[in-house]
């Protein structure tokens, strides 16, 4: 049995002398002087600088700074956030050791969010009133709104000076994602009141949740650690807890603020995450505001204040981007998709159990179910089955009160039936269909079935709840066996050790099989050509483009984005026949200078079989092993 002072311990409040749960009537208490001399002794014991004799003098300023450097070195968000890191690292090995040379899943989306990173640290650089601007989708304008901007990542994408440093970058932010989708989730399910072994097994569920597996070509998507992370700050700084309630003397109007800046951080980063999460908030809020009416409960000034100030520039922030993206949905009315189009995106009833392809554990298993559904890279959801085993276990037996797991269980079906869109009931008239019609923004979001993050972590809470209360459990009982009734007493460490043992099999479903796919090499020098460029053929491929153009961003006419513009189809139009003259001439009036053609880059379509060897007259062409450049406007 394994001794402890007073202080909260693994998320618990304060024992104040009360006996341990379901021990009440073990032994009577001890006199409160002998406990208090106990404890005295006790502190003395296990470390004698606790308790200085008066004869000892202060220690100095640098054995002060020691000891601060050495509990920050032990603390356990130290120690949380080195192991997020660590882990993330192993979980998405070998990326780590090559980081400038592959790109996680494949050379589509991934190159194109590379290339958005990169164009944000060059426009911060060059001239960053014209970060709208990009250099890709010419002669369009608000082209950086096209899809998510990954704002948020700024500071990051200021290091980006070409393709290979994008590269890395980017890499690293991928491995990041997965470390702060872990620590945020750790931080809010230990503010929440779980245990550290419950809060561990619940964040390695949301962070490494199968689902997650088919997104790994969306950065966006994998950035949600975010969500977690603020949800924690904001709860801290008002210093309420699930199983602690609301603590007068608790609030830390810091950590509100810093609450509200992460949360429109969030938000930066994608809307397609961002408004849900808006949404998210402002339920919140309600609640809040409603528990304030009815019971009143004593807030500090500074609290108040300090959600005043985030809160504005939270909702400031959010109406700058949102209006923003309204601009070019005003502009581009093809940007907008309807109820059909969606449907075909959304999950099914079954998606929540059923595996990407890229899930080593479950992939090649549930390949049939797969072939039933309409678009599976979206489709495919399992949260993880380890996660659901614990989640259902928890809304029997868990920490949290039958209460709160009721209005966790009532959150998690809300979430379920508003993620899968269009198929669910009545076409989804019950709930995704009133939000799709009449809030605003949500008509932007193309893939209902991401909200799954929600519901992955709502499970997550319910999975925590049941390790905990296991935790709770070993204690109480060793707590009844304690032979000095002086003493609060827990289970042994190996016996809390086991309570991690989840954590592997969560993380065995986490597996991917997915390759790093290597990334090509531009097949001209992409800063001497004279722009606008169109390289042929232009479509799909167009990423790679916009990810070579991180070498001097000459203007190119192709892009990839969430749709596809009008005036950039009816450029792929007038290409249709390339190098003829009336293809030509068509290219020339629209203001192309120059013609990149990658002969057989896409066997079996229209430019297989292109030919290269024509001398179209006034064009100036230089052949290479990789290309061909045409010069339309030679003199």
């Amino acid at each position: 049995m394994a001794i402890t002072a007073t202080e909260p311990q693994d998320g618990r409040e304060p024992d104040d002398g009360a006996p341990a749960p379901g021990t009440e009537d073990a032994a009577a208490p001890a006199p409160a002087e002998d406990h208090e001399r106990w404890q005295r002794f006790a502190a003395a014991s296990e470390d004698d600088d606790a308790a200085p004799g008066p004869e000892t003098a202060p220690p100095g300023r640098w054995r002060r700074t020691g000891r601060a450097l050495r509990r920050g070195a032990r603390s356990e968000w130290t120690l949380a956030g080195l192991f997020s890191v660590l882990l993330a690292v192993a979980m998405t090995w070998p990326l780590a050791k090559d980081l400038d040379d592959v790109i996680p899943h494949d050379t589509g989306d991934p190159l194109l969010l590379t290339y958005i990173l990169g164009w944000v640290g060059h426009a911060l650089r060059e001239n960053p009133a014209g970060i709208w601007d990009t250099n890709s989708f010419w002669p369009l304008t608000d082209a950086y709104l096209f899809t998510d901007t990954l704002l948020g990542y700024a500071p990051f994408a200021l290091f980006i000076t070409g393709p290979q440093s994008a590269l890395v970058v980017y890499n690293l932010l991928y491995i990041g994602t997965f470390a702060l989708a872990f620590l945020g989730a750790y931080a809010l399910l230990r503010q929440l009141g779980a245990r550290v072994a419950g809060s561990a097994v619940a964040a390695a569920a949301f962070a490494y949740a199968p689902w997650k597996l088919g997104q790994a070509g969306h950065l966006q998507v994998l950035s949600m650690g975010g969500i977690a992370l603020a949800l924690a700050m904001l709860a801290r700084g008002h210093g309420w807890s699930l199983r602690g309630g609301f603590k007068a003397e608790r609030q830390r109007p810091g950590w509100i603020l810093a609450g509200w800046l992460t949360a429109l951080w969030q938000f930066s980063i994608g809307a397609g995450l961002g408004i849900p999460f808006v949404y998210l908030l402002l339920g919140v809020g309600v609640v809040v505001g409603l528990h304030w009416l009815a019971l009143r409960p004593r807030l500090r000034w500074r609290t108040l204040a300090a959600d005043g100030v985030g809160g504005v520039v939270f909702s400031l922030g959010v109406l700058w981007i949102a209006d923003k993206h309204a601009v070019v949905a005003r502009a581009y009315p093809e940007a907008v998709r309807d109820a059909d189009y969606i449907s075909w995106f959304s999950p099914t009833w079954q998606s929540f159990i059923i595996a990407p392809e890229e899930s080593r554990v479950w992939g090649a298993a549930h390949e049939a179910a797969r072939a039933d559904l309409t678009w599976a890279p979206e489709q495919a959801l399992l949260v993880g089955f380890t996660l659901v085993a614990l989640a259902v276990a928890g809304l029997v037996w868990s920490c949290w009160t039958g209460r709160q797991r009721f209005w966790l269980a009532l959150g998690a079906a809300a979430v379920f039936a508003v993620s899968m869109g269009p198929n669910f009931l009545d076409q989804g008239a019950w709930a995704w269909a009133p939000l799709y019609e009449y809030a605003p923004g949500w008509d932007a979001i193309r893939t209902p079935g991401r909200l799954a993050i929600y519901l992955t972590l709502i499970l997550a809470v319910l999975a925590a709840g049941t390790l905990t209360r296991i935790a709770d459990e070993a204690d109480a009982v060793a707590h009844a066996a304690r032979i000095d009734k002086r003493l609060k007493v827990k289970a042994p460490r190996r016996v809390h050790a086991l309570l991690f043992l989840p954590i592997g099999l969560v993380l065995w479903e986490g597996l991917t099989v997915a390759p790093y796919a290597p990334v090509p090499e531009a097949p001209v020098d992409m800063s001497a050509l004279e722009g606008p460029v169109l390289f042929l053929p232009s479509g799909g491929g167009d990423t790679k483009v916009q990810y070579w153009s991180t070498d001097g961003f000459v203007e190119v006419a192709n892009g990839v984005a969430a749709f596809t513009p009008d005036e950039q189809a009816g450029l792929r139009s007038m290409s249709q026949g390339f190098p003829s003259d009336e293809a030509i001439e068509s290219l020339r009036e629209a203001g192309i200078e120059t013609v990149v053609v990658l002969p057989g880059s896409l066997p079996g379509s229209d430019w297989s079989d292109l030919d290269t060897e024509a001398e179209p007259f006034g064009v100036e062409v230089e052949r290479t092993d990789t290309a061909v450049v045409y010069d339309l406007n030679a003199d």
